[in-house]
């Protein structure tokens, strides 16, 4: 099981889960999804964000804050937008980059090569994982391209016995298209402009939790 932390009232799900992590602009959904994955990093998960709207500096940055300090306990991230600006290093250990946000195919093969390397000699480690975002995705690559690979990403996290979150924006997108997002995933939470989150979640009851505690209005 993976709890998602005290933010969401430590409610647990199942190894193996998917979670759409949706709502308007500025409610705080990425900061949400990272506090998500600092709860396993405070318990020795590992963590990976593949990031379509950030570069890895950032990212390990706002992560080190939310921690706490500096230290980002060993984050790692798939950048698809250092490389793009001309600013991408060499693939490391825990930074690795793709060549843009449109090259779906590289961002799996970089996520393939962390889950790999999270096979260790005493089995499968924990790991919580974060897409940040399936909008900045959809801004690149048609909606099907965008769910393909998704559906690859799903996968890998089910059969890994991990935990995923996806960030969605949902005014950026018609009915129709969250609807055919939504059927890839186990569960979601909502989060309003009124910073309450509802969490519709396998073996979870509904309910709808007080995020505003997390950081000042106005967030990401």
């Amino acid at each position: 099981m993976y709890d998602l932390g005290p933010h969401l009232d430590d409610v647990a799900v199942a190894a193996g889960t998917n979670i759409l992590l949706k709502g308007p602009p500025l409610t705080g959904k990425r900061r949400l999804a990272l506090e998500t994955l600092a709860a396993g990093s405070r318990r020795g998960d590992n963590a990976v964000v593949v990031t379509a709207r950030d570069c890895a500096e950032r990212v390990r940055d706002d992560y080190g804050t939310i921690l706490g300090g500096t230290d980002d306990a060993g984050l790692a991230v798939v950048d698809a937008v250092s490389d793009q600006i001309g600013s991408a290093g060499a693939d490391g250990q825990r930074p690795k980059y793709s060549a843009a946000p449109t090259d779906m195919t590289g961002i799996t093969v970089k996520f393939a090569e962390f889950v790999q390397s999270n096979d260790g000699d005493d089995g499968v480690a924990r790991m919580r994982v974060l897409v940040d975002s399936v909008s900045s995705l959809l801004m690149y690559s048609p909606l099907q391209t965008v769910f393909r690979s998704l559906h690859v990403f799903t996968a890998r996290v089910e059969n890994a016995g991990s935990l995923g979150l996806y960030i969605a924006e949902s005014t950026a997108h018609d009915e129709d298209a969250m609807d055919s997002l939504e059927a890839l995933f186990d569960g979601s939470i909502s989060v309003d402009d009124a910073e309450r989150a509802t969490l519709s979640l396998p073996g979870v009851a509904n309910r709808t939790i007080d995020v505003s505690r997390l950081s000042p209005r106005r967030r990401r």
